[in-house]
């Protein structure tokens, strides 16, 4: 199933002189189709880095060109948001399923009107195949008429669709649940009952303790003062 066919690149830049087999980095496409789209990556991304930070054998990372058929380029697919256990951390150009030997346990498509479909069917029943033990799918502009959450869970080789209650549903694998607040997609620890914390939470947090620190500075130099006023 070739779910990347717009790869711009013809076939003659797939092979090298010596015959080694070229797999590219990029497929053309752009990254993400809005704004939010890019942004709700971006933070999901990150998010799980963070929260996998201390696991050096957990791969976080997001639109990265995945290769599951060694020789031949054409069968590609770029997730936007894969999680991969057992997989040592560093920075990867493309993810090779053949020299990894590992298959992606989780992916997340945000998916949009025009992309949907093929995530509901033909990235599905690849996901599947793979063998890949979660697959879920968020719509951060969804009309009314579309599921804003959906998600999969392998069993015996097939997928089941998730029960998604209160616009929430866990993945067992990554211990944390998917929240459609309504806005966007958050992730929720239940043990600390609390979300990973997004970027401007994160701002806010660093603003924070600067001020703290500063505050901390002002007071120990002012006992400073009064120390010096006092032996004087």
């Amino acid at each position: 199933m070739n779910l990347r066919t717009n790869l711009r690149t013809s076939k003659t830049n797939y092979a090298f002189t010596d015959g080694e087999i070229f797999y590219p980095e990029s497929d053309g496409e752009p990254m993400a189709e809005t704004d939010k789209h890019r942004n709700l990556l971006f933070e999901l991304v990150e998010g799980l880095k963070r929260f996998y930070a201390e696991d050096d054998e957990v791969y976080v990372t997001g639109n990265l060109l995945f290769y599951f058929i060694e020789g031949v380029p054409e069968e590609c697919v770029a997730p936007d948001v894969m999680v991969c256990f057992g997989v040592p951390k560093g920075d990867r150009r493309i993810y090779k399923l053949w020299e990894e030997k590992v298959t992606p346990s989780v992916v997340i498509e945000l998916a949009s009107l025009s992309t949907f479909k093929k995530d509901r069917t033909d990235k599905r029943e690849l996901y599947e195949s793979l063998g890949i033990k979660e697959y879920f799918i968020y719509n951060p502009d969804y009309p009314k008429t579309l599921p804003p959450l959906v998600g999969y869970r392998l069993n015996n080789g097939e997928y089941e669709k998730l029960r998604v209650e209160n616009d929430r549903v866990f993945s067992e694998i990554l211990g944390l649940e998917l929240v459609d607040t309504g806005d966007t997609l958050r992730l929720f620890n239940s043990p600390t009952n609390n979300f990973l914390p997004n970027f401007a939470e994160l701002a806010s947090a660093e603003g924070r303790a600067r001020t703290a620190e500063a505050e901390i500075k002002r007071l120990k130099a002012e006992l400073e003062q009064l120390r010096i006023q006092y032996q004087g």
